[in-house]
């Protein structure tokens, strides 16, 4: 069974970030995904006239890099900047304030969410902290016990806690609203780089092994389960649940979507999706359609269960 898929608003995003450096890049493939999930927070009702209109807001620190952005309790949007050390807020009406006190110097902050405590939490890949933020801006940092664990994605967890992957260490962490951290690595494939991670509808937590070519879920309590894609070579990236009660996963280095029926079925899609287009950050939108970029093809696509509805661009 294939599902179609619609590309959307193709922009000339590849040819910016081809300036920068590796690692410069490597930040910017967030931003489409997570600006994306923003996106389709909009009302489902926004008429068809606003549908593909662009309004860009410059962050005052001219070199902020910015990487994740998340919704955030007080109703404004939080976002990282892995290139000034700092974290901004974005009210809806584009104020952008930035905070860097407390942070540790070329901490790179990455991943963000929101937190059950009210507050925002986010990653520092190469200060090795998790970061938590009050929306009125005070930080607090807490040391990961694993040197240079990598830090990555992170998410509330259905037990009350923040979860977050650990990209070089090939860990999971679990932190609680007080700071403390606990590492798993019992069950999880060294190497296998542990990218985004999401609460599944199981009450587990589910993660992409980009590494191995894997899809991994950690029990509240700490047990892994390691499911192998068809192809190891494929780059699972980024991973939702979709309106249909399943995990949706971008195969990023073939150019395919994954579904992954609970417990363990998977099914991969590629009709209609160009191979070398590098799929890479995935969210379900208002309607229940799966929303996901393609970094390659400077696109975003949409895959339905009822057929093509909008072509652009």
């Amino acid at each position: 069974m294939e599902l179609p898929w619609t590309m959307i608003g193709a922009v000339k995003f590849q040819e910016m970030v081809s300036r920068y450096p590796l690692k410069t890049r490597l930040s910017v493939l967030i931003l489409f995904p997570v600006l994306l999930v923003a996106l389709l927070a909009l009302p489902a009702a926004a008429s068809a006239a606003a549908v593909g209109v662009v309004t860009e807001f410059p962050i005052p620190s001219s070199s902020s890099q910015p990487g994740m952005i998340a919704k955030g309790p007080d109703g404004n949007l939080w976002f990282t900047e892995q290139g000034g050390d700092k974290i901004g807020r974005i009210t809806t009406a584009g104020v952008i304030t930035e905070f860097s006190a407390g942070i540790t110097s070329a901490a790179v902050p990455f991943g963000i969410t929101a937190g059950p405590d009210g507050n925002l939490w986010f990653t520092e890949f190469d200060g090795n902290r998790i970061g938590r933020i009050t929306p009125s801006g005070v930080v607090t940092e807490f040391a990961i016990p694993t040197p240079r664990s990598g830090p990555n994605g992170i998410t509330a967890g259905p037990d009350g806690n923040l979860w977050f992957t650990g990209a070089r260490s090939s860990t999971i962490g679990r932190i609680t609203p007080s700071g403390l951290i606990t590492e798993f690595r019992t069950g999880i494939t060294p190497g296998s780089e542990p990218s985004q991670i999401t609460t599944g509808p199981d009450g587990n937590l589910w993660f992409t092994e980009p590494g191995v070519g894997q899809v991994a879920k950690i029990t509240p309590a700490g047990l892994v389960t390691e499911l192998t894609l068809s192809n190891r070579a494929s780059g699972p990236l980024g991973i939702a649940v979709g309106a249909d009660g399943n995990l949706w996963i971008t195969l990023s280095a073939v150019g395919k979507l994954a579904r992954l029926t609970l417990p363990s079925t998977i099914t991969e899609f590629s009709r209609g999706i160009p191979g070398q287009s590098g799929p890479r950050g995935i969210a379900t939108g208002p309607l229940g359609n799966l929303w996901f970029t393609l970094f390659e093809a400077s696109s975003i696509g949409r895959f339905t269960a009822t057929g093509f509805d909008q072509t652009c661009c």
